[in-house]
Formats: structure tokens, sequence, C-alpha cells
């Protein structure tokens, strides 16, 4: 049986990483998290905005501070990302919440994204963080039954730049 750990990207995990942003772009989706979509060329400039994101305190306006993880299965491939917020924002309130993730399209409906979600919740509570907002797209079937299966509670939809979004929240209590 497959073992799954959350690491944080580094030169170790380039390779595999890189093939799963190329499988992605082939398909043509919107890569999730928002993440997947920066420029990945120069890895190890790559690396140091991930780092900046977590740990620069001057972040700018309407910027918050986050940690990015990759779902890696016990012979190194990687199946997908996670971004987990330390906070929310206004716009996070309405769209994107604490965390987002994806399952490279190769592993989707193998139930990869409730194990992901799982594993950042965890990381979450290590951030202190007690209440979770998780938030999807209403068309996407998927990650609602992901977020529901990770215990979320849809608290609201609405409609945000033309997209219906479902708001979930998830209880994360650090006693678990």
């Amino acid at each position: 049986m497959d073992q799954f750990k959350l690491v944080e990207p580094s030169l170790e995990y380039r390779y595999e990483y890189l093939d799963m942003i190329n499988e992605w772009s082939n398909t043509g989706e919107k890569m999730i998290p928002f993440i997947l979509r920066f420029d990945c060329s120069n890895f190890d400039s790559f690396l140091e905005e991930i780092h900046k994101l977590k740990t620069n305190k001057d972040r700018g306006e309407n910027k918050v501070n986050s940690s990015t993880f990759l779902l890696v299965n016990n012979e190194g491939r990687v199946l997908g990302a996670t971004n987990i917020r330390h906070e929310l924002n206004e716009q996070l309130l309405k769209m994107g919440g604490h965390i987002g993730y994806g399952i490279r399209p190769s592993e989707r409906k193998k139930g990869y994204a409730s194990q992901l979600l799982g594993l950042a919740l965890e990381k979450a509570r290590s951030l202190e963080i007690r209440s979770v907002l998780v938030t999807c797209d209403k068309d996407n079937v998927g990650s609602a039954r992901t977020i529901l299966r990770n215990n979320g509670r849809l608290d609201s939809e609405d409609i945000v730049d033309g997209v219906a979004i479902q708001r979930y929240w998830i209880n994360n209590n650090l006693e678990s």
C-alpha cells in the first residue's frame, strides 16, 4: 500500500515537479493551487519565491503568507500540491480560503485529493489554524466531495467574478 507525505518543494523533487507541471499544462486546465502557475523555468528562483511567500513579513497589500507542500508517494512521485495560507484577507474570505490543493491529472479519482487535504489540515493545525476555510467552484463536484470527506460544512454560496463559489468551513481543533 502506498504511503504518502507532504514535503516542501526542493531540488530533490525538481524533475518530478516539472513533470507534473508539464502534464498539467498539456491539458489546458487551470492549475490549482495558484503556486503551480508560478514560473519554474529557473527552479532555484522558484524555490526562493516559495520561501519568501512563507516567511516574508513585508508582503505588500492584499497578500498573506503561505506554505507550499507537495504530495509525494513512497516512490518519490509528486502526485499533487497544496498551499496553506496562514491567515485570510477580505478577498480570500470570498474565494480561495486557507487551503488550495490539486492532484495531477493522471492521478485523479484515486482518493489522493482527500488524503492531500487531510495532510494539509494537519499542517494547518501546526500553524494553529483552528477554523479552516476551503472554497471550490460549485461545479467541481469532486472537490466538494473531498472537502465533505474531511468534515467540511457548507457555509455559503456566492457568485464571484461570474463563477458560483462554495465556501466550506472545517473545524480543525488542536486537540485532534
